[in-house]
Order: C-alpha cells, then structure tokens, then sequence
C-alpha cells in the first residue's frame, strides 16, 4: 500500500510511503516497487530509500534526499561517531530516537546533495538543527512514519535561489579546519565536498 505523506511547507517534494506487508512484499519485492513508483513519476528528481518493510520515494523538481531508519538502540559509540565537533559540544542528541534522527536527517541531506557516499557525517552537520527546516535554498522536515521509525526529507527550493537565512555554511579542510566561508547568498551546496550545514 502507498500512503502519501503530508509535508506542510510551501513548495514541498511530494514523498510517498510504501507498506510491504500490506502488499505482501519481501525485500527484493520493496526495492522493486520503489523503483517503479519513482520511474512513474516522470519528470524530475527522484529519492529512494529503504528499511524493510517501509520504502520512501520522494519526488520533486530539483534535488531530493529521503531516508527512512529503524530506531533501535545505539551503542554509546554511536552518536560521536556521527556527529560533528559543535553537535557534540551542544549533545543535543542523546536518546536513540533523536540519534537516528541526527543519522537520518543526515543521510537525507547526503542524498539531495548528490552522492551519499562522499559526504562524512562527522563533517556534515544535521539538517535537523536548521530554523525552522530552512538553510539558504534548502529545506528539510521530518516524515511522519509509523511507531519505531524515522524519517527525513531534504530538498532544494527550485524558484529562486534565496540568501542562506541566518544558517552558516562552512567548507572544512581535511583537519576540519574552515577552508572558506560560504554565507554570501546562494551558495551551491551540491559541489561542496564537505560541508558544516547548522
């Protein structure tokens, strides 16, 4: 079954839900399902992102990251190892629900960046710390899911490009020191290789 979720901001991606179960589907059969409601959507970016038995597919005119995560207990280990130095500094983040919130918004944003895999999250801080799910021409909101699921939504506004309303933007050296401050208005996030988003 396909729900469609309901994001309450202007110019918000349109994200769908998939329930396997209610389908009666196994993992291989998520993915595949995903993967075809993404392509039906046509025109556009698409985001995909998996935690069986839930799949999230988001759409939107320019970039898109979804991720959906389990929430379970985590390792003490766990949250300094996926936080920046001012996330730790401020330990906003100390239950399991709010630590895969911290991965989940992260990876989300990973994704709408372009390519989750290149972006550390000891470098990249959490979307979920933005005013009001607004950082420059980027916006996040967090998914309503089932119990003992998270999920996160991270788009760039595709009409104008907007000055980066009150939400520094750094890029870090491999120290993680500031190599180059990046608060001018319309800063393109997407070829930044490492950036302190907050």
């Amino acid at each position: 079954m396909v729900t469609w979720l309901d994001i309450d901001t202007d110019g918000a991606p349109q994200v769908a839900l998939i329930d396997a179960t209610l389908e009666g589907l196994d993992e291989a059969g998520l993915r595949t399902r995903a993967r075809d409601l993404g392509t039906a959507a046509g025109a556009g970016a698409v985001s995909r992102s998996y935690c069986h038995p839930y799949g999230l597919v988001g759409w939107h005119a320019g970039p898109i990251g979804v991720d959906v995560e389990r929430v379970v207990a985590c390792p003490p280990e766990f949250g300094p190892s996926i936080s920046t130095p001012a996330e730790q500094a401020a330990a906003r983040w100390t239950t399991d629900d709010e630590i895969v919130a911290l991965w989940s918004s992260k990876e989300a944003l990973s994704k709408a960046l372009g390519d989750a895999i290149n972006y550390d999250p000891r470098r990249l801080e959490s979307p979920a710390g933005w005013p009001r799910g607004i950082c420059g021409p980027w916006r996040t909101a967090p998914l309503p899911l089932p119990h003992g699921y998270c999920g996160w939504v991270c788009w760039r506004v595709t009409s104008g490009r907007g000055a980066l309303d009150r939400c520094s933007v750094e890029l870090l050296d491999e120290r993680g020191g500031a190599a180059a401050d990046l608060v001018s208005g319309g800063a393109d996030l997407r070829e930044r290789p490492a950036l302190r988003v907050g």
